[in-house]
């Protein structure tokens, strides 16, 4: 399964088809994700190129399994500022207390939102503070 997501990320798609169906066939997948494929996951995911870890960032959601959040919060490492908005915009869906309080428990993510706010548009600016607004 692995192998499978890797060929779809790499793919180079149009922004349309990737939004009208790449995004919805990678999260399919990942729902049939095992352990093993978690685990390659977890291993490869900031080795891999920034267009590919931006795709897979905008496919996770919480209602998955418990590694995508982690996944998020590893890429969040990355230096780059529209990966870093997709995680966080990508990380609002994750409103379980448990979820929360691991973000709030990283005092870097919270000043990251904060700096990033200060230099974002609008449509940026925005979702980062409904970010803040949703850790409350």
């Amino acid at each position: 399964m692995y192998k499978q997501l890797d060929n779809l990320l790499s793919a180079v798609t149009t922004v349309d088809s990737w939004y009208d169906d790449g995004c919805i066939i990678v999260a399919e997948l990942l729902e049939d994700f095992g352990q093993s494929d978690w685990d390659q996951l977890t291993i490869e995911v900031l080795n891999k190129p920034l267009y590919w870890k931006k795709k897979l960032a905008y496919c996770l959601d919480s209602t998955q399994h418990t590694q995508e959040f982690e996944i998020l919060l590893s890429l969040l490492s990355v230096e780059d500022s529209e990966l870093f908005e997709i995680c966080i915009d990508t990380l609002r869906s994750y409103t379980s207390t448990e979820h929360k309080q691991r973000i709030i428990n990283h005092p870097m993510i919270l000043d990251r939102v904060h700096n990033a706010i200060l230099g974002a548009g609008t449509a940026s600016q925005k979702i980062l503070e409904e970010f803040l607004k949703g850790l409350k």
